[in-house]
């Protein structure tokens, strides 16, 4: 007879399937008429892919952007048969069969990718769907400019191409005010009116907050799930996941005893200490030692001394026995600290402090959306 996920686990991370669609169903409103597409790379911002395009599929998502082939492979099979699936990355040389095979649509970056998707649509004698991608100005992925008008001269290469959409990414969308907003605004339509009648795709997350219209298709990514798209700027979207662990250990430590790696954090007074089996393999970030915190039965503990591989020590001194014995829950992620809350005490950001959740968690999905994944453990 096995033991349950949660109960083997190390700690419970649950994510709210509802709480995620109803997301998708404000952000959907607050872009319209521009159609929603769903950001899904990194394995769902790091909360499984599958389960999370199926409940943005029942809310009523269609376009879902990965940013790897492999990622397109494997999430293929779980959606709607009429779902487009976009790869963010383009294609390596040699891909684009397994590309064409499972439907997917890459998003051409540059003169090269665009001349190998050509070729792929020759070899199958029929034409393939494609997105163009042109660099309005982040200089990161994209044709820049001198790129589109070699394009635009030499329309050939496109042939065989069915292009679905033309698209960019804003720089600084997280900062509303940034100069680079309008900038790139004004490049990307230039560049896009050199294709008419193409679908247009510009605002992430951050960019379906700013007031203006949003072309024909918006792409959400971490608003989704759950996290502010804009820099110091509270989230409006409904907080997704939830990560509690058990106390392992409670001990008691005498006035100029230190704890942890290195001895960093130093009583200067009797102190309590619980132990719980989370550490930085499991993505809880180094930099939260001495600085992060977490809560027991609703009170604030801070982190004291380093965060472990597989391990954390929190100050519980003066809370109630009753509260604080292993097995008692410890929350770090919840209703008293977000995402946001955590990655500004790591001093990073909330793609970052999800993407790097591990799976040594048991996975709980929650509400009608669950696909029937309750308790499921992911990972070895």
């Amino acid at each position: 007879m096995h033991a349950e996920p949660a109960v083997i686990a190390n700690a419970t991370l649950t994510v709210d399937l509802d709480a995620l669609a109803a997301n998708y169903r404000s952000l959907a409103e607050c872009c319209a008429p521009a159609s929603l597409a769903a950001v899904v790379k990194a394995d769902g911002y790091g909360l499984g892919a599958a389960p999370v395009s199926a409940a943005l599929a029942t809310a009523g998502c269609r376009h879902f952007f990965v940013a790897q082939l492999s990622e397109a492979v494997a999430l293929a099979p779980s959606l709607p048969g009429d779902a487009a699936l976009y790869v963010l990355n383009g294609l390596h040389a040699g891909s684009e069969p397994a590309c064409a095979a499972i439907g997917a649509i890459p998003v051409l970056n540059s003169l090269d990718q665009i001349d190998r998707w050509s070729a792929e649509a020759a070899s199958h004698g029929r034409r393939l769907p494609a997105v163009l991608q042109v660099d309005s100005g982040m200089g990161r992925l994209g044709l820049p400019p001198g790129e589109v008008a070699i394009l635009l001269a030499e329309p050939e290469r496109l042939a065989g191409v069915d292009l679905t959409l033309v698209m960019s990414h804003l720089a600084c969308a997280d900062h509303p005010d940034a100069p680079s907003n309008a900038a790139q605004l004004a490049a990307f339509t230039a560049l896009a009116d050199l294709f008419p009648g193409i679908p247009r795709s510009l605002d992430n997350s951050a960019g379906i907050l700013l007031p203006r219209q949003h072309f024909d298709m918006a792409r959400a990514g971490i608003a989704l799930y759950g996290g502010a798209p804009l820099i110091g700027v509270p989230g409006s979207t409904r907080a997704v996941v939830r990560l509690e662990a058990p106390i392992v250990q409670v001990r008691e430590i005498a006035a100029g005893a230190g704890v942890g790696y290195g001895l960093t954090s130093v009583a200067d007074h009797p102190r309590t200490i619980a132990t719980i089996a989370v550490g930085y393999a499991d993505g809880w970030p180094r930099s939260l030692g001495n600085a992060g915190s977490a809560f027991v039965a609703g009170t604030r503990v801070p982190i004291v001394g380093r965060v472990s591989m597989d391990s954390i020590t929190l100050d519980v001194t003066g809370l109630a026995r009753t509260a604080i014995v292993p097995g008692a829950p410890v929350e770090l992620l919840g209703p008293h600290q977000g995402i946001d809350d955590v990655a500004a005490d790591a001093g990073t950001i909330a793609y970052e402090l999800l993407t790097r959740l591990g799976h040594r968690y048991a996975r709980t999905y929650v509400g009608a959306h669950g696909v029937g994944v309750h308790g499921r453990q992911t990972g070895a």
